[in-house]
C-alpha cells in the first residue's frame, strides 16, 4: 500500500515536474547535477513562498502608510480646532478681562460717591440738630418775652384801675405827672415786647421751615443713599460670587483659604486712625449696618486678591505655544501634567508666589524647577534648558524661573507644568480653566 502511493505520487511529480540534468562544462571535464521532481516541487514552492509573502508584507506597508496619512490628517484637522477654540477661549478671557476692569472701576466710583454721600448726610444731621437747638432758644425766649408782655399789661391794668378810682391810701403822695411817666414808660416796654414777640414768631416760623428743608434733603439724601448701597451691594456681589466659585472649582475651600490669609495679614499698630462711621452713641442705624456689610464683602475681596497671588492659576507661559500633551494616561502610565510647546528659550514664569524647593536635574524631568506654595500646592516646571532661580529663593507670580528647552524624557522643546496638592497630582487645567471664567 505505501508502495503504491509512492509510486503514484512520484509519477504525478514527473508528469509536473520531469527530472531534468544542469550540465556543467569545464576546460577539462563536464558534470551535470540532477534534479528530481521532488527538488523541483520544493523549489517552485519555496519561490511561491516568497513571492507570496513579499506580495502581502508590500501590501500591509501601502495600507499602513494610507492608514497613516489619514491619521495624520485627522491629527491635523483636531490640532486646529483645538487651536480654534483655544484662540476663541482667549478672546473670551479677554473680553471677560475688560468686564472685569469695567466692574471695578464702577464699583469705586460707587464707593467713592457713597463716602461723600455719608459725609454730606452727617452734616446736614449735624445742620438739622443745630437747628432744634436753636428753635428751642427761640421758643424759651418766646415763652419768657410773652410771660412779661403778661406781667407789664397786669401792671398797666392795674395803674389804670387806681386812676380811674383815685387816689389811694398807698399812692396819696404820687402826683399826676408820675402816674403819666410810668403809664407811658410801661406802654412803651409793651410796645417793644410786643415786637420782640413778633420778631421772635418769625423767626420760629422761619426755622421750622429751614428744619422742614433740612428734613426733606435728609429724606432724599437718604432715597439717594440707598439707591447707591443697592448699586455698590450689586457690584461687590458681581465681583465675589465668580471668585467663590473659582476657588470651589479647583477644590480649594474659600473659607479656609480666607483664614489662611488673615492669620498671615494680621499685623496691627501704629497711631489709631479715626472710625469711618460715628454713631455718637445712638443705636446703629440701618445704613451704618449697610456700610459695614459692604466693608466686610470688600475685606473679602481684598483676600481674595492676596489668595489669588497665592494659588497658581497664571499660565507658565506668556508668549505664542500649543499644547502638546494633557493630563491622563499615556502609554499606560500616568502623565501628571500638561505640555506646552514652543521655541527653545521661551521664558517660563512662576505662576503663584511660593519658594522654590528644587532646581537641578531629575531623571526624566530634565532641568526642572519645583516651587511650594501655600494651601500645600506645588508646581513644577521640566524639561528646561537653563534654571535662573536658586533653592530657598522666594519668588512671585510672574517672576522668571527659566528657559524653555528639551532636556529629558523630551521628544521637543516643551515646557512639562505639573501641579499638586499635598503631593497628589492633579490636573492643571481646572486652575487654567478656573482662572479664565474669572479673569
Amino acid at each position: 500500500m505505501v508502495n503504491k502511493i509512492t509510486r503514484n505520487t512520484t509519477s504525478f511529480l514527473e508528469r509536473w515536474f520531469p527530472e531534468k540534468r544542469l550540465f556543467l562544462r569545464s576546460e577539462t571535464q563536464t558534470r551535470f547535477v540532477r534534479l528530481s521532481p521532488s527538488s523541483q516541487m520544493f523549489a517552485w514552492a519555496g519561490i511561491a513562498l516568497f513571492v507570496g509573502w513579499s506580495t502581502i508584507a508590500t501590501a500591509i506597508v501601502i495600507m499602513d502608510n494610507i492608514g497613516s496619512g489619514t491619521v495624520r490628517e485627522q491629527a491635523r484637522r483636531e490640532q486646529a480646532l483645538y487651536e480654534e477654540r483655544l484662540n476663541a477661549l482667549s478672546s473670551e478671557r479677554d473680553k471677560r478681562a475688560t468686564e472685569a476692569l469695567t466692574a471695578q472701576n464702577r464699583f469705586n466710583a460707587a464707593l467713592e460717591q457713597i463716602s461723600r454721600m455719608q459725609v454730606m448726610l452727617l452734616q446736614s444731621e449735624d445742620r438739622r440738630k443745630e437747628m432744634e437747638k436753636g428753635i428751642d432758644v427761640i421758643q424759651a425766649t418766646l415763652r419768657r418775652t410773652i410771660k412779661e408782655r403778661d406781667t407789664a399789661l397786669a401792671r398797666t391794668r392795674q395803674l389804670s384801675a387806681q386812676l380811674a378810682n383815685g387816689a389811694t391810701a398807698g399812692a396819696g403822695n404820687t402826683t399826676n405827672a408820675d402816674t403819666d411817666s410810668a403809664i407811658e414808660f410801661l406802654s412803651a416796654a409793651l410796645a417793644r415786647t410786643a415786637s420782640q414777640r413778633d420778631a421772635d414768631i418769625k423767626a420760629a416760623q422761619d426755622a421750622q421751615a429751614q428744619a422742614a428743608e433740612l428734613e426733606l434733603e435728609r429724606k432724599l439724601l437718604e432715597e439717594k443713599n440707598d439707591r447707591i448701597f443697592s448699586q455698590l451691594e450689586e457690584a461687590v456681589s458681581l465681583s465675589l460670587d465668580p471668585l467663590d466659585k473659582m476657588f470651589k472649582a479647583v477644590g480649594l475651600s474659600p473659607e479656609r483659604v480666607l483664614n489662611t490669609i488673615r492669620q498671615g495679614y494680621s499685623g496691627q499698630g501704629g497711631p489709631l486712625a479715626p472710625i469711618s462711621f460715628s454713631t455718637r452713641g445712638a443705636p446703629v442705624d440701618d445704613q451704618t449696618l449697610r456700610a459695614n456689610a459692604v466693608l466686610k464683602r470688600l475685606d473679602r475681596i481684598n483676600l481674595y486678591r492676596i489668595a489669588v497671588q497665592k494659588v497658581p492659576f497664571a499660565l507658565p507661559v506668556k508668549s505664542a505655544f500649543r499644547y502638546t500633551s494633557g493630563f491622563g494616561q499615556r502609554d499606560g502610565r500616568l502623565h501628571a501634567g500638561v505640555d506646552m510647546a514652543a521655541p527653545i528659550g521661551t521664558p517660563l514664569y512662576a505662576t503663584a508666589d511660593g519658594v522654590v524647593s528644587f532646581a537641578g536635574r531629575q531623571r526624566g524631568y530634565g532641568w526642572i524647577v519645583i516651587i511650594k506654595h501655600g494651601f500645600g500646592l506645588e508646581t513644577r516646571y521640566a524639561h528646561q534648558s537653563k534654571i535662573r532661580v536658586k533653592v530657598g529663593q522666594r519668588v512671585s507670580r510672574g517672576d522668571r524661573i527659566g528657559d524653555m528647552g528639551s532636556t529629558g524624557h523630551s521628544t521637543g522643546p516643551h515646557v512639562h507644568y505639573e501641579i499638586r496638592v499635598d503631593g497628589k497630582p492633579i490636573n492643571p487645567m481646572k486652575f487654567i480653566k478656573a482662572a479664565r471664567n474669572v479673569f
